[in-house]
Parts: C-alpha cells; structure tokens; sequence
C-alpha cells in the first residue's frame, strides 16, 4: 500500500516541517501488521514528494485476532488484496505514523500547518465498489480535483474488464492536516466499511475528530467550525459505511454531526449587525439586505414555536419525547417558570449528548468534567426533580411508561414520522392515553414544502429515516382522529416561511384539553 504526497509550495521541504518526518531520513514504523516506512523519493526547493508504505505480514495480521469465528478466516487470511490496496489498515497506519501532521501540530512552524499549500496525492490502488463517480462526490466537494480510473483485473487480458479498485490521484490547495483527514475518512468509507478490526462506540469519535466536529458534545461558541463532514453532502453515506453500518453509532455520529452543523447554520444565518463595529458599514453593506439570510435556521424557528406555545398554555412541567441530543432541552431549562423538565429518548447515544450539554459538569470532583449518563443523578442536588438539570430517561413512545405521567405538557418536535405508521396508534395510546398530559405539541414536516428544496427528488424525504410525510391534509386527519378519540381539541401553526400554495415548511398541531 502506497501513498504519496507532493507539493510545490517553495521551499518545497518545508513539507519535512508538516510531516515530523526529514527528508533526508527513511524511517520505519512497527504495526502489530507489518511495517511502516516514510521516505522521500524527491525533495528540492521546487519540489518535493514523501511516501507512506505499508507492508503488510499476513502471518502478523493473523497472529494479532483474537476471534476465529469470521468466515474470512483460514485461507482467506493469507490469499486477500490487504496487502495491496489501501484499506483500514492503511488508515490506520496513517494515524499512527503521521498523528501530528494530521492534528496539524508544528510547534515550530505553527503558521505554515494553518497555511494551504498546492498538494497532489496519489494512491495507486483504492477500493472502491461504486466507482469512480462515487470517488469524485466524495473528494470533489472538499476542494479536490480528482482523477480516478478504474484498474483492469488484468492488463494482459482486457476481455476481463476492470476490477473494482481505482488509482486515485487529488490534487489541490489545501492544509496538510485537512488532506490527511480527508484519506482517514474516505478511504475506510470507500471499502466499504470492512475493517480489519472490531467496531466500536470509541469509532464515533474518531469519525467526528477526524471529521472536523466536536467530540465532547460541547459545540464552539460561535458555532461556525463544525468541520468538513458536518456539512458534506455525502454525509450520510460516509458515516454509515465508516462506522460498518451499525446503525446504533450511525445515528449517535448524525445526531452530532447535525448539531454541529446546525449550530453553524445558525451562525451563518445570524444577523451581521454583530461584526458591524469592526467595519466601514459605508464601504462594505449591501445595497439591498437580504432579509432570508438573516432568519434563524428552520431547527431554530421550530423549537421557538415550540416554547412560545408552552409559554402560551401556561405550561409548568414538560416532557419532551424524543429529545435527540437536547435542542430543546436546553430552551427548556432556561425557561424559570418551568418547574420540571424531563427528556425522553430510545437511543442511549443521543441522550448521552443531552446529557453533556446540559448537565455543566456534573463530576464530583468539579470543573466541567461529566459522569457517565447512567451514573449521573437525573434530579437536583436535594433529589427533587430540577429543571435546570433536566431528568434524562431511556424510553419510547410506543410503549406506557408510569415515569411519562404528571407531566404539564408534552412534546414531539419532529418525531412521529420516525415511526412506522403501523405503530402511531401505539404511540397514541402512550402519550394522549396513558400520560394525558394538558398540553400535546406535535411538528412534523410538510410534505407539500419539499418541491421548494433543491436536490429533494419528487417524492423522496428529507430525512433517509423518515418512516412518512404528511400533506397539511393528511396531518390534520391523523390529529382530528387522535384528538377525538382521547378527548383533547386540537389547533393548527404553521413554523417557517409560509408558501402561497404549499404553506409552510414545518406543521404543528397544538392538542389542548
């Protein structure tokens, strides 16, 4: 396995600088796999290229499982292209060998890792399965120009056709450290999530850090550096066969990805009157502001319906169901009239980023440090439940719960179209049933508002987990019925920018009883 990185950025060593590796030394690195070597085929002023091998030990790769219980085992152990294409065990390599370069750390140098450089990649063998189009939407959104071409099964013998790796060549103006991210991530993602070893929940982690985005569920003050993965178009896809398409980290990494990228998207929509004092506001306003790019974020728009109406009801306790990673929650928790705030999630993951970015370090032993979600207390120091460290509980709402119960008022934001139809009748039964709160507010998208969203094919969601998506007609059948049935009236709100014919993006129905 193979990778070289060249560059012309004079004086062209300088990339020994951001690589901790000099150009006139070869060295080796010791994998529990094989062997790692970083050389320099060129280094001049104008111009200078290093190389990462990996050697690959079969015999290595098997005497460090512990498990001999894949269907790859035997044989296939020996006789398999791990040492030739450049698979997890190369990223993990890369990760090792060259950490600092990929943390962009050069205490000497600190302005040169900060500085974009014109850089060409070259990896002689990737596999790919999807093909070089594939290759291209993922590379190419992050400032690259890719070339990628298929390697023939066999030169001599072009009747075989190609085989599904691609020798892949990127070249741009990027930092170092963001180019090395880039390969840590996508190379992983383009095999297919096949890893040579156990995945794990320690995965996430790496994917966010890697991925630019916060790892310890605290997202940046000004919300603006949410990393490169947060906003990639193939976001979705990447993160799913990077983490092996275990679904429960799947959705714990999009849950923080979406509200790194959230956060940022509320950045970027805020009002520029902030950064007014530092300019000539004669020389640099727009002749005409633009009055759309000022509005919060949909996210945003949604959750201050959401607690204008609880304000509105005179709501005093409030349970959310289905709170995800705390949005909410933390609107919630500000609101001094409330005298409790309970969370409600099925995924542990989510409610363990609630839990971090609520819970203001909750360690004993102080600062900003966190227990554990399930060791953290749910209640307030003298064991009441406390609204300014919301009661954080595993559930779903499919299934009677006694802790639902005594709650003011009741939330779903953005929560029944994950459920399969065949389950809203539970649901029903659940929360306008067994919990009976005063107050139920449900939002859920508008599916007559989707041809307004570029990129969104006729017919398709917006979300690859929504189960369905109501018309203003269908969401207001399902409610009158629920409503009737369970002895609660029920009216209706639109949130966002409304269309003439399509209305708003976001509906909302505000059952009272």
């Amino acid at each position: 396995m193979l990778l070289t990185i060249t560059t012309t950025a004079q004086p062209a060593t300088d990339l020994g600088y951001l690589l901790h590796k000099h150009p006139d030394k070869a060295q080796s690195f010791e994998q529990s796999f094989g062997t790692a070597h970083v050389f320099y085929p060129e280094a001049t002023e104008d111009r200078c290229t290093a190389a990462l091998l990996l050697e690959v030990d079969p015999q290595a790769l098997l005497r460090s499982r512990t498990s001999v219980s894949t269907p790859d085992f035997a044989l296939a152990q020996y006789v398999n292209d791990r040492p030739y294409a450049s698979s997890s065990l190369f990223t993990v390599a890369l990760g090792r060998v060259l950490r600092s370069a990929m943390r962009g750390d050069t205490e000497l140098r600190p302005e040169l890792a900060r500085t974009p450089i014109p850089l060409e990649l070259r990896l002689p063998a990737v596999p790919c399965h999807p093909g070089p189009e594939r290759a291209r939407a993922l590379f190419e959104p992050l400032g690259w120009t890719v070339a990628a071409e298929p390697v023939p099964l066999d030169p001599g013998l072009p009747g075989w056709g190609d085989s599904h790796y691609l020798s892949l060549t990127l070249t741009g103006t990027l930092r170092l450290s963001e180019a090395l991210s880039h390969l840590y991530v996508l190379l992983p993602a383009m095999e297919g999530g096949h890893k040579h070893y156990w995945v794990d929940s320690t995965e996430i982690d790496k994917l966010l850090r890697a991925g630019g985005a916060p790892v310890d569920g605290a997202l940046p003050e000004d919300g603006r550096d949410a990393g490169w993965l947060a906003g990639h178009p193939e976001r979705d896809w990447i993160t799913r066969r990077y983490l092996a398409r275990r679904e429960r980290y799947v959705r714990t990494a999009l849950a923080r990805l979406t509200e790194a990228d959230d956060r940022r998207a509320a950045a970027d929509d805020a009002p520029e009157d902030a950064a007014a004092p530092a300019r000539d506001t004669a020389a640099t306003a727009p002749a005409e502001p633009a009055a759309e790019e000022r509005a919060p974020s949909l996210a945003d728009q949604r959750a201050g319906a959401v607690t204008a109406v609880l304000a509105a009801e005179r709501a005093t306790s409030v349970i959310d169901l289905g709170c995800g990673g705390g949005k909410l929650l933390e609107r919630l928790v500000r609101d001094r009239t409330l005298e409790r705030v309970t969370g409600v999630d099925v995924h542990l993951g989510s409610l363990e980023i609630a839990h971090r970015r609520l819970c203001k370090g909750c360690d004993p032993g102080g600062g900003r440090g966190h227990r554990p979600l399930l060791d953290a207390p749910g209640t307030g120091r003298d064991g009441a439940a406390s609204a300014t460290r919301p009661e954080l509980l595993l559930g779903s709402v499919v299934y009677r719960d006694r802790r639902f119960r005594g709650h003011d008022a009741a939330v779903l934001m953005e929560v029944v179209e994950h459920l399969d139809p065949s389950r809203l009748t539970a649901m029903e039964q659940v929360v306008f049933g067994d919990a009976a709160p005063r107050v139920v507010v449900v939002t859920t998208p508008n599916a007559e508002y989707n041809r307004h969203y570029e990129g969104l094919a006729p017919g398709a969601f917006r979300h690859p987990d929504h189960r369905f998506e109501w018309t203003r007609p269908e969401f207001a059948a399902w409610a009158d019925r629920a409503a009737a049935e369970h002895g609660y009236t029920v009216r209706y709100l639109p949130v966002g920018p409304e269309h003439p014919e399509t209305g708003a993006p976001t509906q909302m129905g505000v059952f009272t009883r």
